[in-house]
């Protein structure tokens, strides 16, 4: 049942990135990409009816590891308590800048707010790829599974490093290339004109530094911890995983080079679907991994609720998602095709 809810909380967070991910890349590249007020409010009705609805995600993915893992819900919330307090402030800006900016008709007005959503955007985007590279790279771990980390130390991975390293700016970098790339193609599927062709253009040259960094940040992964390989060296099933990225990269430039904006976004997901499944698998059956010494890791055997909370909190998380994902549906079917700058429309 522990692997059955670790699965679950994998796929939950990895439907976040996927669904927020392409909202919070559009608003990384707002201020760039969107040079005219009409171009602006393009870009935000592309994301105005969901993006919202995307960030439960996160919430749900949070409740969802509280009821399943708590030990980690809570060492997690102890160690980078500063961290996950910048998340919600970020959050709270971000719609704030979304919801505010045509509330008066002035410029300077419009353009603070814009600068607001787009900063949000781009350092949340930033927080959660270091808080990835935290996890893969691994946290101190006491014997009672709590720790504490800095900010930085030495700027090194080691047995006691700080927030930040060369490892985990390195992924925070990796994310902020992936996002805005699945950000702009989700932008070119629902808009026209400038902005589409504009974006089209960007995508030609982000598409190369993803692949780069994409490389780049596996060879430093395997180079911190050498014993993420032992699932794919036991399980070979597990290399398809790598073929899906691949096949993922590979779609976005094609269809993207064809006009095919559908396909080239549905690459994207599966890029991000790819590696972040990648990740849960390398990691499996720790949670939470410890760098100074192993025994002290979270895993789903330390960390899970008992099994009659799980087997029947499963019936419960079916019904709650069955309706979440109905809705979801539903909303993104009335939602499809192209929007258009309305100046009448709320930004």
């Amino acid at each position: 049942m522990e692997t059955v809810w670790y699965i679950l909380v994998a796929l939950m967070l990895t439907g976040y990135v996927v669904l927020d991910g392409f909202d919070l890349g559009a608003g990384a590249l707002h201020l760039a990409a969107a040079r005219t007020e009409e171009e602006r409010r393009m870009l935000l009705q592309s994301i105005g009816p969901v993006w919202d609805g995307n960030e439960v995600w996160l919430l749900a993915a949070g409740g969802t590891l509280f009821y399943a893992f708590p030990l980690l819900y809570a060492s997690s919330f102890s160690g980078f308590y500063l961290p996950l307090n910048i998340v919600l402030w970020l959050l709270v800006f971000r719609a704030i800048g979304i919801e505010f900016r045509m509330h008066i008709a002035s410029h300077v007005w419009r353009d603070f707010f814009d600068g607001v959503f787009s900063l949000a955007s781009l350092l949340l985007v930033v927080l959660f790829g270091a808080a990835l590279g935290n996890v893969m790279r691994g946290v101190p771990l006491q014997p009672d599974h709590y720790f504490f980390v800095p900010l930085w130390t030495d700027f090194r991975p080691g047995p006691n490093p700080g927030a930040l390293d060369w490892y985990t700016v390195l992924c925070a970098v990796v994310t902020l290339a992936v996002l805005t790339l699945h950000g702009a193609l989700y932008v070119i599927m629902k808009t026209a004109g400038a902005l589409n062709m504009r974006l089209r253009a960007a995508v030609s040259w982000l598409w190369p530094v993803v692949v780069l960094l994409t490389i780049v940040s596996l060879v430093a992964t395997v180079s911190v911890r050498r014993d993420l390989l032992n699932n794919y060296r036991t399980s070979p099933a597990g290399w398809i995983i790598p073929v899906a990225v691949a096949a993922g990269l590979a779609g976005i430039i094609y269809f993207n080079r064809t006009g095919r904006e559908r396909n080239a976004f549905l690459s994207s997901c599966l890029y991000i679907v790819a590696m972040l499944c990648g990740a849960a698998f390398a990691l499996y059956p720790v949670l939470l991994p410890s760098s100074s010494d192993p025994a002290n890791s979270i895993t789903i055997a330390n960390a899970a609720a008992g099994s009659a909370s799980l087997s029947l909190g499963l019936i419960w998380w079916g019904i709650g998602m069955a309706i979440a994902i109905g809705y979801f549906v539903i909303v993104y079917r009335m939602f499809r095709g192209k929007v258009r700058a309305d100046a009448s429309e709320h930004g």
